[in-house]
């Protein structure tokens, strides 16, 4: 059962007034930064990815130093975040192609940014959204699983939930669900045991007391 427009408008309220203020929890200081650790982010947590961009960017904090870096430096440093080989081997041909191609400039256009090795459309929303104040919708696992549960849609392909979340939400929300979603989805509806005897949602969830 999917959620009607008035249910939608009832969860949006009570995610804004759970999470008034949200952001991103990957420390960065430009647009660049952040994408590169929106890469080292796959299948790996913010607080681990932080305490690796803290070391990587001091060395390495733009995209001249990051294209030059040996490849094995690279490694190196990111070996805590899992699959560091691809990733490894993502960033420093970013890097590259943001410097070649762009003037060590990072695009703001998702078609450009989706071009760059490593990033797909998830990654480019969170840039487009957290470094360039666009709306954008992110689906990362939590995204995806909330609007499954929460009857917003039946789909499994991420750009396909992304696509339907932004027919059914209003836009100046798009980027703060995202959020409040990923906050939501880690401390009460989880993967595998939802809270559901506290969740604020529970009256409007078509999926209550279900995993």
């Amino acid at each position: 059962m999917m959620l009607d427009p008035i249910k939608i408008s009832i969860l949006l309220k009570r995610l804004k007034e759970r999470y008034p203020v949200v952001k991103t929890q990957l420390d960065h200081s430009t647009p660049f930064q952040l994408l590169i650790a929106t890469i080292m982010s796959a299948q790996c947590t913010d607080n681990q990815v932080n305490k690796v961009t803290k070391k990587l960017f001091v060395t390495y904090p733009d995209p001249e130093a990051l294209a030059a870096a040996p490849l094995k430096d690279i490694k190196r440093i990111i070996y805590s975040t899992g699959f560091y080989n691809n990733k490894a081997k993502n960033i420093k041909a970013c890097a590259q192609s943001i410097l070649e191609n762009y003037a060590s400039i990072v695009p703001k256009e998702i078609e450009l940014l989706t071009k760059l090795p490593g990033v797909g459309r998830k990654t480019a929303n969170v840039v487009r959204s957290a470094a360039f104040g666009y709306d954008a919708i992110v689906v990362d696992t939590h995204v995806l699983r909330l609007s499954c549960r929460l009857g917003l849609t039946d789909k499994k392909d991420p750009v396909r939930v992304e696509f339907e979340l932004m027919e059914l939400i209003p836009k100046s929300s798009w980027s703060d669900l995202s959020l409040q979603f990923i906050y939501f989805g880690r401390e009460v509806c989880d993967a595998k045991k939802p809270l559901c005897d506290i969740c604020p949602m529970f009256d409007i969830c078509p999926t209550r007391g279900k995993k």
